[in-house]
């Protein structure tokens, strides 16, 4: 016989289908066991009233208990649940604001009509007139305001089936830590409040998978949050010597995170990508200090502004707090280290000579991975040639050669002794000039040095500068993304 192949949807809403059937049977099997030869309902007509009065008794009987013909036979109830919504997620009062619908079903042991006879299937009635489970959700912190449901659904065969809308308040246990890219894991207890094992045992109605996929059907809302996974499990707590039968579904939820990554990293990234690209003002020709107290200034109010997006939490410290804190830090030793070029610049006319071995640490073996090795040679070279020519471009006092006296008459003597006077006062005017040039060229050399070496340890900051960003950033993303892979399922 050739086997017959189904598409892959019209196989699970079979199999949906046909569990459903298979809940009802046993139902079916279970009420016949139970109840024996017990009679159905009679009914005088086919209407609503006769089948009222025919049920008044039985609804009145099972309002007040259990509804079971022995109290040591315990009440099945099955359940189910759908997320319709995620309203919100509060990080500082660990709470998760969600929408959700439960149905309920449970048997009423010894009701049941023919629907022929008494002309419907199933017939709704009110919630206070039987007798319903006390099902919580432990996490509850607030009160339901959901819009409330009056009715039951009472089928044929003495199942009740029940649904109820929850505007549920929950606490959950947050990690803010990979903060915008976290992934929570809230939880939902279903148990009775009163009824142990013994009295109450709770079944899942549908498979864990089907619920999540009817969930992501259903959803409606489009906010921060997304539901990526659902799980679910059944516990038996032991409570004074009494065990109590537990429902757990684990909501796995990851939060949209484009809107933070625009808004608060992006822009943070951009302002100090311009404070490093900052050192390539010349110092000593553009108030560079001016421009990055002006990035510091702008930095902080955007931090001040952009908090109310940040998570408030007194648990971990959000890696995105520290990634801000870093980059004002940086932001703040670029500028103390603008000062401190700044100031040398300024002042280095009336600093000593630059010693010996910071000239050769600095100028010889801090200019080769700074890239100024060509130079810093060049500028050594000039030094060195012209403190040669001031050596040599002045020398001694010239020699005056007087003529003999013998040979000069009386007044031609007194005209050579006044130009020797006046000789001799150029001589001295001429000496007071070579000292303040020699002097002029030793601070000039004495200056060119120390700016020489200002350069370069300016290069070099700004080479650590750059590899601090890249290192620090590099492992910060890497954290996030690490923790967030290992978050993506609990």
């Amino acid at each position: 016989m050739a086997s017959i192949r189904l598409p892959r949807m019209e196989v699970r809403t079979w199999y949906a289908t046909l569990t459903w059937f298979q809940l009802i049977t046993n139902c079916f099997i279970i009420q016949y066991l139970l109840l024996g030869s017990v009679e159905s309902l009679n009914c005088s007509e086919p209407t609503t009233k006769s089948l009222l009065n025919a049920l008044r008794e039985e609804v009145i009987l099972y309002s007040d208990a259990r509804p079971v013909i022995s109290l040591s036979t315990p009440t099945n109830v099955t359940m189910d649940l759908t997320l319709y919504g995620i309203l919100g997620v509060n990080e500082k009062a660990q709470v998760l604001e969600t929408y959700l619908w439960v149905r309920m079903t449970w048997q009423i042991e010894g009701l049941s009509w023919d629907p022929a006879e008494c002309g419907a299937k199933k017939i709704s009635l009110p919630r206070e007139k039987i007798w319903v489970p006390d099902i919580i959700i432990n996490e509850f912190m607030d009160e339901n305001r959901a819009p409330e449901t009056y009715y039951v659904y009472v089928t044929s065969t003495g199942l009740v089936l029940d649904g109820r809308p929850f505007h549920v308040i929950s606490s959950c246990k947050l990690d803010i830590y990979t903060f915008p890219f976290d992934v929570q894991n809230c939880s939902y207890t279903f148990n009775s409040y009163k009824h142990s094992r013994d009295d109450v045992q709770l079944f899942f109605l549908l498979s864990i998978e089907q619920i999540f996929k009817n969930s992501l059907e259903a959803i409606t809302t489009k906010g921060e949050w997304e539901l990526i996974d659902m799980q679910a499990e059944k516990s038996v707590q032991l409570f004074h010597e009494e065990e109590w039968d537990n429902l757990i579904v684990f909501i796995v939820l990851r939060r949209r995170a484009t809107m933070y990554v625009v808004n608060l990293l992006i822009p943070s990234s951009f302002l100090l990508s311009l404070d490093l690209f900052s050192f390539l003002l010349p110092p000593q020709e553009v108030d560079r200090a001016s421009f990055k107290m002006t990035l510091i200034l702008g930095y902080t109010v955007f931090l001040l502004l952009m908090n109310d997006m940040l998570p408030v939490t007194g648990n971990d410290l959000p890696l995105i707090n520290v990634f801000f804190s870093l980059c004002l830090a940086l932001m703040v030793a670029s500028l103390l280290e603008t000062i401190l070029i700044t100031n040398v610049k300024c002042g280095c006319r009336d600093f000593p000579p630059l010693p010996k071995w910071l000239r050769i640490l600095v100028l010889k073996y801090l200019a080769r991975p700074a890239c100024m090795k060509k130079s810093c040679d060049k500028h050594i070279v000039a030094n060195r040639s012209e403190s040669t020519f001031n050596k040599n471009s002045m020398t001694d006092n010239a020699m005056i050669d007087i003529p003999n006296e013998e040979l000069v008459s009386g007044s031609q003597v007194r005209v050579w002794e006044q130009c020797l006077n006046e000789m001799k006062k150029m001589n001295k005017d001429l000496l007071a000039i070579r000292h303040q040039v020699e002097e002029q060229f030793n601070n000039d050399n004495r200056k060119d040095e120390w700016i020489m070496f200002v350069k370069v340890i300016d290069r070099v900051l700004f080479i650590i500068y750059i590899l601090f960003i890249i290192v620090s950033l590099s492992t910060i993303m890497i954290r996030w993304l690490h923790l967030y892979s290992l978050d993506k399922r609990p």
